[in-house]
């Protein structure tokens, strides 16, 4: 056998399948995994390089099944608030980024989380107090609203009388005048007045997130949104494309186009379109999925659930959320997309989204369609019992965001008191998805949440938030906790199957890609607590080395 190009000795391997990691060596050469076991030293030659794994926990590279790249990488090149501790901080963060870009036309970033602010609804009146009367807009970190000055609200003429959107709502104040936040697709009512995005800030964005992604270990991703209201038209679907023709792109990516909620049949003709004309290496990048966004959030009562959301004092009020597509439409819909050969992505957080998300998979089946599909439902904060053997007779894949499930803020402050505890009592069911035979695949989210998957794997097994105190219940108690193995699983070989990349990435295997994340300890090792206190020490792509963790300044002295 011809020598390694990589070597690691000593460590233990975790791949999907194992119910634990093994001590073994693993070999790579001419960017594949060529050998696994014990004692590979025969495969040591002049151009092999070795790396010591003693004390330290091989894997697969992560991949990220859902997640926004060049957004989040966007924002971090904007006025980027996620780091403040609450609203006077996220205040004083605005302010000074206002005060240091006093040229800038618009002030524009995200990363505010709704629990900051009464209700969930900051007002244009605290942003004007630090940004005078200049226009900006402030993506919350979810994403589903926008926080806007009193300038932002004049250039686009949204007044008292301008009307609701059929997917999205104007806050209000008690006289009816608009108060500075804006609800889902109401936030396109600031279309036609935003400043352009700059090409080179697409670019510069995703080159900025994908060294972030590759310091968590991640290899791979799905970006759930190429276009539509978050993309200025296909800009990112460009810089992927601009990155890949450089050489820069050195994760592996599927994207997502976007269904516009106005989408007619001819729609898809269009999509199959844009898809064809991507001329990328589809080792590297492909635009082979379509998103479709069934409902909203729970927080902003968008999210479509089967029961009424309740008032302040408990009772059922006649709102059961946005269903973003006529349910027949979605149907016609979902059969064009699968006959153009898409796989489909769709976000579903509340239970009749989910529902209507499945109907739509049901009727393409039952007209001959679901071929080799690679469909999924993410988010699935709410899932009827009813529907959790569907995912598995369906073929399609539950993706878990689940860095959410457990009891935090912005879940117990917005979302518990608002909905039917029947409802709550069905959030984020795992572990029913596990035992009904549901495929998982896992994702961040990222911007909404941190993209660090160790975080997520470590609620995924606790059901416990960082910071809640020693003895917490973890949310859905123990039957809705995941196993290491299988969150782990879900991260890496489901994400593959997403991606239609499971032949050669996501497992450690003979002839697989060295798609590959070197972990400082074996969080098999310890308590399922400290899972997220591993650290990545490195990650390669196909065999190349795309990050390591920096020297500290002890060890190069």
């Amino acid at each position: 056998m011809n020598e390694a190009d990589l070597l690691f000795r000593g460590g233990r391997v975790f791949s999907a399948g194992m119910a634990g990691p093994e001590a073994s060596d693993v070999a790579v050469t001419g960017g594949r995994i060529s050998a696994i076991g014990p004692r590979l030293d025969h495969l040591i030659g002049p151009g092999t390089e070795m790396i010591d794994a003693t004390g330290q926990l091989l894997l697969p590279g992560f991949i990220d099944a859902h997640v926004h790249p060049v957004q989040a990488g966007v924002e971090l090149l904007q006025c980027e608030v996620s780091a403040a501790t609450g609203a006077a901080d996220a205040l004083a963060l605005v302010g000074r980024y206002a005060a240091a870009h006093p040229d800038d036309p618009w002030i524009l970033g995200g990363g505010w989380a709704m629990e900051w602010f009464p209700g969930g609804n900051p007002t244009a009146a605290a942003l004007d107090a630090v940004v005078g009367d200049r226009p900006a807009a402030l993506s919350n970190r979810d994403h589903h609203g926008m926080w806007v000055s009193s300038a932002a609200l004049r250039l686009a003429r949204i007044t008292a009388s301008t009307p609701d959107p059929a997917d999205g709502r104007i806050e209000r104040d008690a006289d009816g005048n608009p108060s500075g936040m804006l609800h889902e697709g109401a936030a396109a009512l600031l279309s036609a007045v935003l400043p352009p995005v700059d090409p080179e800030l697409t670019l510069r964005g995703l080159l900025a997130a994908q060294a972030r992604l590759h310091s968590f270990g991640i290899t791979g991703w799905q970006d759930a949104m190429i276009g539509g209201y978050i993309d200025s038209g296909n800009g990112f679907g460009e810089a992927y494309l601009r990155a890949e023709e450089r050489g820069e792109l050195t994760a592996r990516v599927t994207g997502a186009l976007w269904l516009d909620r106005a989408a007619t049949l001819d729609t898809v003709a269009e999509l199959a379109a844009l898809r064809d004309a991507c001329r990328a290496d589809p080792s590297r990048l492909a635009f082979s999925a379509v998103k479709i966004m069934m409902d909203g959030v729970a927080e902003n009562h968008t999210a479509a659930l089967s029961h009424p959301y309740l008032d302040g004092d408990g009772n059922a009020t006649g709102e059961r959320g946005i269903s973003f597509f006529e349910p027949e439409l979605l149907k016609r819909l979902v059969a064009a997309l699968e006959g153009a050969g898409f796989d489909l992505h769709f976000h579903a957080l509340g239970d009749r989204a989910v529902t209507e998300a499945l109907d739509a998979l049901e009727a393409a089946r039952s007209g001959g369609g679901i071929r080799d599909a690679r469909h999924q439902l993410a988010h699935l904060q709410m899932v009827r019992a009813e529907d959790v053997p569907r995912f598995a007779a369906l073929g399609a894949a539950a993706n878990i965001q689940s860095l959410w499930a457990s009891h935090e803020p912005q879940f117990d402050e917005l979302t518990v008191p608002f909905i039917a505890p029947e409802l709550i009592a069905r959030s984020y069911p795992f572990g029913d998805l596990v035992r009904a035979g549901a495929r998982l695949a896992a994702g961040s989210d990222w911007p909404v949440t941190s993209p660090n998957p160790l975080q997520a794997i470590r609620v995924a097994v606790t059901r416990v938030s960082d910071d809640a105190p020693a003895g917490a219940e973890p949310l859905g108690g123990p039957a809705q906790q995941l196993s290491l193995a299988e969150a782990l699983t879900a991260y890496t070989a489901g994400s593959a199957w997403v991606n239609r990349r499971e032949h050669e990435t996501g497992r450690i295997e003979t002839g697989f890609l060295a798609d590959l994340t070197l972990l400082d300890r074996d969080p098999f090792a310890g308590p399922a607590e400290a899972i997220d206190q591993a650290c990545v020490v490195a990650t390669w792509v196909g065999g190349r080395l795309v990050y390591e963790v920096p020297a500290s300044p002890s060890s190069s002295e």
